[in-house]
């Protein structure tokens, strides 16, 4: 029968004795802390994980590319609307100084008439038959400034009667007109189609 040495155990407090909580009670002395259940655990020396490129903590340059593309649009889009308001203002004040200078032209057109009414109105006690013929001067200078203008006057006596182009006061039988033909012009017509003026005021033949 062999003899066995006694077991020896540690004495309480000496460096031997396991402690409870000690890693050598469980077989681990020295190694690293056991892993949890989503990775090793902070602090174990090992580099983080760093994001994904494009994930919304890193959004890399193409967000910074589009950020500008966006601000050169927006410039673009503010100079467009300032060269078309510039440019509306610019026609605007075209169209105003046109007009000015056709009323300008168009008044000038008429002075002499006035002038000539002047004179007639000084001789006013002068030859009847004077008056008379300087009136039908004035009368026939005034006709010319209208037709310059476009607007030549018409003789609508003998035509047939246009809607368009008269209008009708009256009608007379017994003439030897025929029905619906012009037979006396009251106040005469100025202009042609688009460009008439005012129609001819006239009376209108009609069957006896």
């Amino acid at each position: 029968m062999t003899d066995r040495a006694p077991e020896r155990h540690p004495r309480p407090g000496s460096p031997s004795a396991a402690r409870p909580g000690d890693p050598r009670s469980t077989g681990q002395a020295g190694g690293p802390p056991p892993a949890g259940p989503d990775g090793p655990p902070a602090g174990d020396g090992l580099p983080a994980a760093s994001p994904a490129a494009g994930s919304p903590a890193d959004p890399g340059p193409g967000l910074d590319a589009l950020q500008a593309r966006i601000a050169e649009l927006e410039d673009q889009r503010l100079r467009a609307l300032a060269d078309m308001d510039n440019m509306r203002k610019r026609c605007a004040r075209d169209i105003e100084r046109a007009r000015s200078e056709e009323r300008a032209r168009v008044a000038g057109d008429w002075l002499p008439v006035l002038d000539n009414l002047d004179l007639a109105l000084a001789h006013a006690d002068a030859d009847p038959a004077a008056i008379i013929e300087g009136v039908r001067a004035v009368r026939d200078q005034a006709t010319g400034v209208l037709q310059r203008l476009g607007f030549p006057r018409r003789d609508d006596l003998g035509t047939v009667f246009d809607p368009a182009r008269h209008d009708a006061i009256g009608s007379r039988a017994g003439t030897d007109a025929q029905a619906g033909t012009v037979v006396e012009v009251l106040r005469p017509a100025y202009g042609e189609g688009d460009h008439q003026l005012r129609p001819a005021l006239v009376v209108v033949a009609k069957d006896s």
